[in-house]
């Protein structure tokens, strides 16, 4: 955290101090364009006539039902390609020695995951930023360290989950994993004062309860169980608040007039600097620099690792960007039952009956979903037109 606060705290010290001087209106020199950018934004100009377009997130009115359905497909295909590899890769790197020779001779093993979440950003930084230079953007409303918001409640929401690991139980995790549709729902009407309709509610709760019921049906018996301890609720806690908000988050950004790659950008920008910070800060970069250089094969698995994270995140942020943070946490969801009925498929697992029934309950709650909303589609095109009296 040494790492973190290092970059936050001077931030936070600055913005606080170009606000109070109100440096928009008094500021000049050649730092000027950057330092509004950065602390202000341009707001007020997001509504010019003269902007490039985004296409923004709406409720199909842009467009035919159809359309809509293969764009949420893309969407959720591209996110389950992205991190089942992504995973495949990660586990490789992590578990597995290089270097080991058929002599016998034992290789050495990578255990600094903070610099391969280095890698990925440092790629997913340079992928967005070079498409933002080549191709013409929308012009960018928002103030550049509102990113760190969903960066670091990322880093937070990712350590609380590794660290409640060591004091919950499996249940416990899967749980919380699987519910987390209704807190990212609630989470919405705080950051972003949004409604929900009944019915959303009552098809999260089904989502919910159907994948729970077949995640621990089907994997309960493979993991050791251990006891949960008051510390692991509120590390667990913890990890599903920050994760609600860092989607949530995201798709209050997108209000400003940005496209995905600029968010993407934006978001990337300040993961660097935090993960350098820190991997400086405890003295890491170098010797993974240097684990890099003496093993090749790790520096080319790293890098392909790097590009299924880039890629993820693209789909990410258009999926929130088109959808919302509600859908984009359904789908990821989902992942996990995906991934297991693959499991089940593929080497002829059976499924046992309260799985069958939490699969029949998560398909039963999306058909609701996409009922409910045609039903309130079809309602608003057929309301009577207010009449307006001719003068």
């Amino acid at each position: 955290m040494l790492g973190y606060s290092s970059i936050i705290v001077p931030g936070y010290l600055l913005i606080r101090y170009f606000r109070r001087i109100n440096y928009a209106e008094t500021g000049d020199g050649v730092c000027a364009p950057v330092i509004k950018a950065c602390v202000f934004g341009s707001e007020s100009k997001t509504s010019s006539l003269d902007d490039s377009p985004v296409a923004p997130r709406n409720e199909g009115d842009s467009g035919s039902t159809y359309k809509r359905v293969l764009k949420l497909l893309f969407c959720a295909t591209g996110l389950q390609a992205s991190y089942l590899t992504w995973g495949v890769l990660q586990e490789r790197v992590m578990t597995r020695s290089y270097g080991a020779t058929a002599a016998g001779e034992e290789g050495e093993k990578f255990t600094d995951s903070q610099f391969l979440v280095f890698m990925n950003r440092i790629l997913a930084l340079t992928v967005s930023g070079l498409w933002c230079s080549l191709f013409k953007q929308p012009r960018h409303g928002a103030p550049t360290y509102k990113y760190s918001f969903a960066s670091l409640s990322n880093i937070l929401s990712s350590w609380c989950q590794y660290e409640a690991l060591k004091y919950i139980s499996f249940p416990t995790q899967v749980l919380a994993k699987a519910s987390k549709v209704i807190p990212v729902m609630l989470m919405g009407k705080v950051v972003s004062h949004r409604s929900y309709e009944y019915w959303e509610y009552l098809t999260a709760l089904l989502i919910s309860a159907g994948v729970s019921m077949f995640l621990l049906s089907s994997a309960a018996h493979k993991h050791p169980s251990t006891a949960t301890t008051f510390s692991g609720v509120v590390i667990l806690a913890g990890y599903v608040v920050f994760d609600s908000f860092t989607s949530n988050w995201q798709d209050e950004l997108f209000k400003h007039k940005m496209s995905s790659v600029q968010m993407m950008f934006g978001v990337n920008l300040f993961s660097c600097l935090f993960t350098v910070g820190s991997l400086l800060e405890q003295g890491a970069l170098f010797d993974s620099l240097g684990f890099m250089a003496r093993q090749s094969e790790f520096a080319f698995h790293a890098v392909l690792l790097s590009v299924c994270s880039a890629c993820g995140q693209l789909f990410i942020f258009y999926t929130i960007n088109q959808f919302g943070a509600a859908v984009f946490t359904i789908i990821m969801t989902l992942r996990q039952a995906f991934a297991i009925l693959l499991s089940c498929f593929l080497y002829g697992h059976a499924v046992s009956s309260v799985g069958g029934l939490g699969v029949a309950l998560v398909f039963l709650a999306l058909f609701l979903r996409v009922y409910a909303r045609s039903r309130m589609k079809s309602g608003k095109r057929s309301a009577p037109q207010p009449r307006v009296e001719k003068v």
